[in-house]
């Protein structure tokens, strides 16, 4: 307890801040995102050792080895194939400097530490974080209700009843609908417009 606000005090605690805007250019972060596809950065917190960039396709932890080393390891988690659950704030207590945003995100637990002044900065993320959850699990039942409907078609589909050049013709045109179906239209990629909606820094 005491120790905590003793490093608290002197600065040496690894308590995040969230980054302007007109920073996002001088951040580590910045050299992984894939601009060429249309990626940007919308919300950012940095502390002495770690940044976490949230992007409209992606989280992008830029992991650091200790607050005095250089070493940084590069880690990514795509929207589109890592499930975002259990998303909450943990506000500060009277004597208490920070706040916590926590989150599971593809199996991993962040519980990120952020100056208390940054609370409603926090809120933003936090809605866009739920918002996204919400989404993935619709999409979820979505791909499941398409794999249903793609068994029961099967069950039903008599093969005696066309000819071969009927079959083939058939089978592409299901196989594209169904690609469609699981992979572009249940599966979202860009948040851009959950992040416009609800970041307001």
């Amino acid at each position: 307890m005491f120790k905590k606000l003793a490093s608290e005090a002197l600065g040496l605690s690894d308590i995040g801040v969230i980054v302007a805007p007109t920073d996002y250019d001088k951040v580590d972060a910045d050299d992984y995102l894939f601009h060429e596809d249309g990626e940007k950065i919308f919300f950012l917190i940095k502390s002495k050792k770690d940044e976490y960039c949230f992007t409209n396709f992606a989280l992008i932890h830029v992991d650091g080895d200790s607050a005095v080393s250089s070493k940084r390891m590069i880690k990514r988690y795509d929207y589109a194939s890592s499930f975002i659950e259990q998303v909450r704030i943990e506000t500060a207590g009277t004597i208490d400097m920070d706040i916590e945003l926590k989150f599971i995100i593809a199996g991993i637990t962040f519980s990120i530490d952020v100056r208390k002044t940054y609370l409603e900065q926090l809120k933003d993320i936090y809605k866009s974080l739920i918002s996204i959850h919400k989404r993935q699990v619709a999409d979820g039942i979505c791909r499941d209700n398409v794999r249903q409907a793609l068994n029961a078609i099967s069950s039903i589909y008599k093969l005696n009843t066309a000819t071969n050049g009927e079959v083939v013709g058939q089978f592409k045109e299901l196989l594209s609908q169904i690609n469609t179906a699981l992979l572009i239209t249940h599966t979202k990629r860009d948040y851009t417009e959950v992040f416009n909606k609800y970041i307001h820094n």
